[in-house]
């Protein structure tokens, strides 16, 4: 039973990670590539002419929620969110950004790779606290995943488009795996717990990591329009939410007919 409810998982998975992909390239990707279009555009230091400016400021200020060439950088960078490369070198577009892959094939795969590992992380859950992933359940399933993974979160570290700054990499990541983790655990008791007390303790798991805070860059001026990276967010959060609601209705689904089956 546990190798079916974890393949089902993989399954749903790989189903939830193309519509992702598709979702993306309806309306993420296109505000990635016209934010791309401001990049590098800051103003000339002092006595320094503006076509002059030093070509590393392109990519210094790396999005909290975009992808990276490796899978530790995808997952920390909350793909998929953003499309995995979406605003890497333009040195790249020719010969593929990853393994020679284009950047739609990269982004493919690695929501596949998202969406398989947070398949699998939901299937994990449900069978620890005896919980199962039901059709009639799975869009709660689902909500909760995308509360505690990207809502949350995003309250501290909204999306963010290329040329946005941001605090250090490390410390992003840091502050999002503990907000992910406790928001996770408070939800859980918020939802599932009785007691009065589990509930309280619920609320307060949830709301720690923002009354601590979460890192923020020492100066957010930007070349890109705040209107754009709104709208942006807003796209962002509404692409996430429905590849989990397709996660967890799908895996519900998958899980109901191995139970038929049984």
């Amino acid at each position: 039973m546990i190798v079916k409810t974890l393949l089902a998982a993989v399954v749903a998975g790989l189903i939830a990670g193309v519509f992702m992909t598709g979702a993306q390239e309806l309306r993420v990707t296109p505000l990635i590539l016209h934010a791309e279009e401001f990049e590098g555009e800051a103003p000339a230091a002092t006595g320094q002419p503006a076509g002059e400016q030093p070509a590393a400021t392109d990519h210094q200020q790396h999005s909290s929620l975009s992808g990276a060439p490796t899978l530790s950088e995808m997952l920390a960078a909350l793909s998929p969110v953003t499309p995995a490369y979406a605003h890497e070198g333009e040195e790249h577009e020719e010969g593929g950004i990853m393994f020679g892959m284009s950047r739609f094939s990269g982004t493919l795969a690695a929501n596949l790779v998202t969406g398989a590992g947070f398949s699998l992380l939901l299937a994990g859950i449900s069978l620890m606290i005896g919980y199962p992933i039901t059709l009639a359940n799975g869009a709660l399933w689902g909500a909760f995943g995308w509360l505690a993974v990207h809502l949350l979160p995003a309250v501290g570290l909204p999306p963010e488009l290329p040329g946005f700054p941001a605090a250090e990499l490390s410390d992003r990541q840091l502050w999002w795996g503990a907000t992910v983790l406790l928001s996770a655990v408070g939800l859980y008791l918020l939802a599932l717990r009785p007691e009065l007390v589990a509930k309280l303790a619920g609320l307060v798991l949830v709301a720690a990591p923002h009354l601590y805070g979460a890192p923020q860059p020492p100066d957010i001026s930007s070349n890109v329009p705040a209107v754009l990276g709104a709208e942006f967010a807003v796209a962002a959060l509404a692409t996430t939410l429905a590849f989990w609601l397709v996660l967890g209705i799908v895996s519900g689904f998958i899980n109901d007919r191995f139970l038929r089956v049984n």
